[in-house]
């Protein structure tokens, strides 16, 4: 195994609230073998799964609408519509797309597919995120879904079709990547 090209020289905690942001000051061996001083902020709130939901039959998937506080900073409509997701905390990838679906989206998953595992933002966010899609019905139905209440979640559940969906996508009320790409997925792979 080759030697690494980063010598890490100091690492300093910033925030540690509701995940921790550190500034990391390191040497870094180009390609040509110069040495160059690098000073980069890293976020860190933890790896998650993403889960969307599809029906073949009808040619639906299932949603989510929500807050999203970053979006509305942004001056972007912050009723962001996404697929299904959580941190993983301490449970595995697909036990954390199971636990959200039932109670983001109401539904007890049967089959599930992982499809991607991937980093969204590795330019300055270490969160990786696992993709999932998953076949539902009305059968699997065992809730309104909506979220947790006492976790200051307020979710509306939305089910549309995937030209719907893919539509949303090009009018840019779609905005969402790991959603963008997972509705992308779905229409590569002839699956509804």
């Amino acid at each position: 195994m080759s030697e690494s090209p980063v010598q890490m020289k100091r690492v300093e905690l910033l925030s540690d609230n509701w995940g921790t942001l550190k500034k990391y000051t390191y040497d870094f061996m180009k390609r040509d073998g110069t040495l160059e001083r690098h000073t980069r902020e890293v976020y860190d709130r933890g790896n998650g799964a993403v889960v969307l939901p599809y029906d073949p039959v009808r040619g639906t998937v299932l949603l989510t609408r929500q807050f999203r506080l970053p979006a509305h900073v942004t001056g972007h409509d912050p009723m962001l519509i996404e697929a299904c997701a959580g941190l993983l905390d301490d449970n595995d990838a697909e036990t954390t797309a199971r636990k959200e679906t039932e109670e983001e989206l109401g539904y007890r998953l049967r089959d599930i597919e992982r499809v991607f595992d991937v980093f969204m933002s590795p330019g300055s966010v270490s969160e990786r995120l696992v993709f999932f899609i998953a076949v539902y019905d009305a059968s699997d139905r065992v809730s309104a879904g909506g979220g947790h209440e006492d976790e200051g979640e307020d979710i509306e559940v939305l089910e549309m079709t995937l030209d719907d969906a893919l539509s949303r996508v090009d009018r840019h009320e779609i905005a969402d990547a790991k959603t963008v790409m997972l509705l992308q997925h779905l229409r590569l792979k002839g699956l509804a």
